[in-house]
Formats: structure tokens, C-alpha cells, sequence
């Protein structure tokens, strides 16, 4: 497993190469010129040639992507356009919040997927089992805003059980106060997609012959629900679940805009609105590392899940 490791942390780097490519060639060609953008409307052209020699734009496109390189390894984007602060440091202080929202509801969405996949599959077919499907049609036709606003006037407004918005200093404050509202607006969106999605994998495993041999020896349905179909459905979970992991951090950003949370993905929203490119290259970075390890992490789960699956 060491030398699988090994060689899958070397398969970053040119993965790597290809990623800052792509960044350099879609931020200075087709972004359009940077200098432009901070100089302003009331500008000259010696104003903007400056700002491109500070800016390294005015170099060839090998030294600049030795410099881009050179930010990726050493961590330091420099500083934002808009606020003038540490992009690092941006990137850092936003972490807490959007992880505060982000891993209480992948722990609470997974949990309840799972339960409720394996509950509805082992009545399939049946008219509870065609009426979940209804609902979580019906919840998943329904946009993301209209959750926000409804939970925000029945919860927040009407009943005054929630914050409309708001973020704290302290992580107990912010998970059980502030966060609380957010997490369950995710968990009605994200909800129905996942059972309908984990339901195909249970059902799959339970049409195989070893269900069927199991239930000839006698096992419970409980047992084998949860040990051997769980088990052998989990692998398409795991992928399904680390493969969204690293896009949930900025895919949150219109629950962080509505209830002012100071997360990754609002500052996204910010960056874009500032054409904050330094913020935008830093985190478009940074989803792309977290994607490659998690894919990693996603390998090394399936191998301790099932001990059958070889690591090549």
C-alpha cells in the first residue's frame, strides 16, 4: 500500500502541470488584461504599463508560469486586489465557517441517506416506497432560494428559532446557533437527491446471488441489509461522497450570501463580483489539490471497506 501511495502522490504533479496550465492560459488570455481592472476608468497608458511590471504580466509566459509555480509550492498568492489582505490568510480565516456548515451536514446527510436507502429498498416496490420517490422528486424540482426564503420566514421570522443571519467568534455559538438554520436548508436539498441515488445501489446489491444465499441460510433482513448489502454498496457511496467533498466547499455559496457566513464560498461570490483574481486563481488551486487527495482518500476507504479490492 506504501509504494501505492507513493506512487499516486507522484501522479500529482503532472496532474498538477496540467491544472496551472490551464488557470495561466484562462486567466491571461481569456480573463482579459489585469491591469485594466486595477487601474480604473481614469487611467493612462504609462499607469497601466506600471501595473503590469508589477504585476509580472509584462514577462514571457515561461517566467510567468515559473511565478505562478513558484505561488503554488510556497502558498503565497500575495495579496487581494479588492481589500489588500494575505490571500492566504483570506483563505484561512474563511476555512472554519464553511467546515463549521460543511462536515456536521455531510455526517447527517450521509447517515440519514443510507438509513432511509436501506429502509425504502427493502420495501421496493411497494406504495411507501413509490410515494418517497414522489417527495424526493418533487423536493428535488424545487430550487435552493425557495427553501432559503421559506425556512428563513417560517423558522427565522415567524417563529424566531433561528438567526436570519449572522456569524459569531466562538465555534459552539456558531454551530448550535448560526449554523443550525443553514445545515437544515442543505439537509432538504441534498437529501432527496442522495436516497434516490444511494436507493439504486442498494438495489442492485440486493438482486445478487449472495443476498439470496444469505436469506436461504436464514440470516435476518436486518443483518443482511446492514452487514452484506451496506458493505458492497459502499463503494459507489464513498466515490459519490469524496468526489462531491471538495465542490461542497464552494458549492455552498448561496446558503453562506444569504445568511451572511463569512465562508469559501461567499468569498468566491466576492472575488468574482471584484474580479479578485488572485482570490479566484488561490482557491480554484487549492479545490483542485483537495480533489486529488480526496480521490486518494476515496482508494485507500474502499480498500479498508472491502478487503478484496487490490490498490494497483
Amino acid at each position: 500500500m506504501i509504494i501505492y501511495i507513493i506512487r499516486r502522490l507522484l501522479q500529482i504533479i503532472p496532474i498538477m502541470l496540467g491544472v496551472v496550465l490551464l488557470l495561466f492560459f484562462l486567466f491571461n488570455w481569456v480573463g482579459g488584461d489585469p491591469a485594466y481592472i486595477l487601474a480604473g476608468k481614469f487611467s493612462n497608458e504609462e499607469q497601466i504599463a506600471n501595473i503590469r511590471h508589477q504585476l509580472g504580466i509584462d514577462r514571457p509566459a515561461y517566467v510567468q508560469i515559473g511565478i505562478f509555480l513558484e505561488q503554488i509550492v510556497t502558498g503565497d498568492f500575495g495579496n487581494s486586489w479588492s481589500t489588500g489582505e494575505r490571500v492566504s490568510e483570506i483563505i484561512l480565516s474563511r476555512l472554519g465557517p464553511s467546515l463549521t456548515i460543511l462536515l456536521p451536514l455531510l455526517f447527517i446527510e450521509t447517515l440519514l441517506a443510507i438509513t432511509l436507502a436501506l429502509a425504502v429498498a427493502r420495501i421496493r416496490g411497494s406504495l411507501t416506497d413509490r410515494m418517497i420517490m414522489i417527495f424526493c422528486t418533487i423536493g428535488m424540482s424545487i430550487s435552493i432560494l425557495v427553501y432559503i426564503i421559506v425556512f428563513q420566514y417560517l423558522f427565522a421570522y415567524r417563529l424566531g428559532w433561528f438567526p436570519v443571519q449572522g456569524w459569531g467568534n466562538s465555534l459552539r455559538e456558531n454551530l448550535f446557533t448560526y449554523a443550525m438554520l443553514p445545515i437544515l436548508i442543505s439537509l432538504m436539498v441534498g437529501l432527496a437527491p442522495n436516497l434516490r441515488l444511494f436507493r439504486s445501489f442498494m438495489l442492485d446489491e440486493i438482486s445478487q446471488d449472495y443476498v439470496r444465499t444469505a436469506r436461504a441460510k436464514g440470516l435476518s433482513e436486518k443483518r443482511i441489509l446492514w452487514i452484506h448489502v451496506l458493505r458492497n454498496a459502499s463503494i459507489p457511496i464513498i466515490t459519490y461522497i469524496m468526489a462531491a467533498l471538495p465542490g461542497l466547499l464552494v458549492g455552498a455559496f448561496l446558503i453562506e450570501r444569504f445568511f451572511s457566513i463569512p465562508g469559501i464560498g461567499r468569498e468566491v461570490i466576492l472575488a468574482v463580483e471584484r474580479s479578485d483574481f488572485p482570490v479566484i486563481k488561490a482557491i480554484t488551486v487549492y479545490v483542485a489539490i483537495a480533489t486529488i487527495f480526496a480521490n486518494l482518500l476515496a482508494d485507500l476507504i474502499y480498500k479498508a471497506v472491502d478487503p478484496r479490492v487490490e490498490l494497483k
